[in-house]
């Protein structure tokens, strides 16, 4: 397996607590050990993990929110 890595991104779209629950289980989905910060006042993602920005991006994108690696 790869190394996990800081990883950041802007995901638009989250309203609530839980938009930002949804989110957090989308990257755990991708990768079960990531650890997930998300402010959303901001909808700045922080992650360490061993997927992608781009993976997680598409995925989130694929949840109806919007996501950009920032």
């Amino acid at each position: 397996m790869s190394e996990a890595k800081p990883v950041v991104l802007n995901v638009t779209g989250m309203t609530c607590q839980g938009c930002v629950n949804s989110v957090t289980r989308i990257v755990k989905r991708a990768d079960p050990a990531a650890e997930v910060a998300i402010d959303l006042a901001t909808g700045r993602l922080e992650a360490t993990t061993q997927t992608s920005a781009q993976t997680l991006a598409a995925a989130i994108t694929a949840a109806g929110y919007g996501a950009q690696v920032a």
